[in-house]
């Protein structure tokens, strides 16, 4: 079984994740996605044998239409209604390029490209009844608890050090001790 099936099977036999992904399809969206910490701390979670609590429901989406803050702030609120009490974080892809002044992204998939570490960089979705996965730089490191930081955020790169600074504030190989964190 290949990382891909791994990871619909680790879905699959979530009821918070696949219940969360369908909130997340109820709102019509076309290029909409959970992404990020859900996704992979469930699967660390499960290669370490522990259990973390859940931060947030990282849900993001490309409209470059409407970039407003209560575009996203309506989008929670509907998801609150869908499914209530989970901490539902919505950003549109197509203003996130502003945090770190990269230029404007084109597709949630752009912005998962830009993601500062490659585990991180990985997102799932329910789109017309079928679960897909995204995942610009592949699985592997994910399945492997290899965290590296993605082209956008190597050493040579100008924001290096924002890939050094989440390293060092997560603490994540206090949490996961076998994870192996590239510098």
């Amino acid at each position: 079984m290949n990382h891909t099936q791994k990871l619909k099977e680790v879905i699959k036999n979530d009821e918070y994740i696949l219940t969360s992904l369908k909130a997340v399809e109820k709102l019509g969206l076309e290029d909409a996605w959970i992404c990020a910490g859900l996704i992979r701390n469930k699967v660390w979670d499960l290669l370490a044998d522990v259990t973390t609590p859940i931060n947030d429901i990282d849900v993001i989406y490309f409209d470059s239409s409407d970039t407003s803050w209560a575009a996203e702030e309506s989008l929670e609120k509907k998801l609150q209604i869908l499914r209530p009490n989970r901490p539902w974080s919505v950003k549109n892809q197509a203003r996130m390029h502003q945090k770190n002044d990269f230029d404007p992204f084109n597709s949630s998939y752009d912005g998962i490209a830009h993601f500062p570490e490659t585990p991180t960089a990985v997102a799932a979705r329910i789109y017309k009844g079928e679960l897909e996965i995204m995942a610009p730089y592949g699985l592997d490191d994910l399945f492997e608890m290899k965290v590296k930081p993605t082209p956008f955020y190597q050493k040579d790169s100008g924001y290096y050090s924002v890939y050094v600074e989440r390293m060092t504030n997560k603490k994540w190989d206090e949490t996961w001790g076998n994870l192996m964190i590239g510098r």
